[in-house]
């Protein structure tokens, strides 16, 4: 394969080809192409494509899939977020066991800005600089006055589903004050916790604690933190007539179309990043020699989504912050050790 393919996965009908780079990021099969800062400046760039309050789709360009991995695996793991971490159970009849309700207890994502509370490590007390404490106290009971036929539990009983707006917040020392504006709270009210019938009680005490996703996965911040390359789908001969309506269905809506020109119909890609690679294409032997699938190898379309409590942007920008200090531990590491061994010798 040519030099200037270097950054291109190759998809064919049976297999992937020049998947991986060399021995170094960016490299490729043992040719000497060296590593310019300047250029590297030059072609890395970050281009927002959408943002909604949970969701950020976003393009990451001109570096390796290291980096790009990095990024995704500090989104899921690095970036601190609160959380339920002790229940202590003081009553619970109902059918789910101590153990399973505490764990979706701790699995409930809580608003509230990690950046206001301090780690609390082994050993430290409970403070209001560190904890957020919830109470849940429910009894479910029957409903006087309805009919004997009525099948409906949320008719029937009272408290029959317990969601997440039966948690209460019980502010501790100032906190009441300082989250007056924006009060600490489940992101979503409507998140079923557990089911009881009448007679059945649970009260507990649960304690949120800082944490990050490395630890736990309720302290992640994202519910998926993904990215995949953009499709590059290049027609090497004119397909025309039927044969260009068959092509454009050989790929999901929006990634090809049929235009005239000259009075001649033909296929024209118009937005390959919708593109899912599926080769459907490469199956028809109409169109052998004349599609080549590809896809751009430092090109990575990056979707985030955010559990509510970080705003995806706030999210990217505190993920690119961690990875620069990453990059900064490192290099100080580095020039000591390069140093040390300068002076050994």
């Amino acid at each position: 394969m040519a030099l200037e393919d270097r950054n291109r996965v190759v998809i064919l009908e049976d297999r992937v080809e020049n998947i991986s780079g060399a021995d170094f990021p960016m490299g490729f099969d043992g040719k000497d192409v060296p590593f310019h800062l300047e250029s590297f400046r030059d072609t890395l760039d970050i281009r927002i494509i959408r943002v909604t309050p949970t969701d950020i789709e976003f393009d990451l360009i001109g570096v390796d899939a290291s980096i790009a991995n990095a990024l995704r695996r500090i989104l899921i793991a690095e970036i601190p977020t609160m959380a339920i971490e002790k229940v202590y159970m003081i009553n619970n009849t109902g059918i789910m066991q101590d153990e399973v309700l505490a764990h979706r207890l701790g699995l409930i994502p809580i608003l509230a800005d990690p950046n206001e509370f301090q780690w609390k490590r082994s050993g430290d007390p409970p403070t209001d600089q560190n904890t957020i404490v919830f109470k849940l106290d429910v009894v479910c009971k029957r409903n006087h006055g309805v009919p004997e036929t009525e099948v409906d539990p949320k008719k029937k009983y009272e408290n029959s589903s317990i969601y997440t707006s039966h948690l209460v917040w019980d502010p501790k020392g100032d906190q009441g004050d300082r989250f007056a504006s924006n009060r600490i709270r489940p992101i979503h009210d409507d998140i079923l916790i557990t089911k009881l019938r009448p007679g059945q009680v649970i009260s507990c005490e649960l304690h949120c604690e800082k944490g990050v996703g490395k630890d736990h996965a309720k302290f992640s911040p994202v519910a998926t933190a993904s990215y995949r390359l953009l499709p590059d789908i290049q027609i090497l001969e004119d397909i025309t007539g039927d044969d260009a309506e068959f092509f454009c269905s050989c790929f999901p809506p929006g990634v090809a179309k049929v235009i005239e020109e000259n009075g001649i119909r033909k296929a024209k890609i118009v937005n390959p990043r919708k593109d899912t690679v599926s080769r459907e294409v490469l199956r028809h032997k109409q169109f052998d020699g004349k599609v080549r699938l590809t896809r751009i190898r430092d090109h990575f379309i990056f979707n985030v989504e955010s559990t509510g409590i970080i705003s995806p942007e706030t999210l990217v920008s505190q993920a690119l912050d961690i990875l620069i200090e990453k990059c900064d531990i490192s290099k100080k590491a580095l020039e000591k050790a390069v140093k040390g061994n300068r002076e050994d010798n």
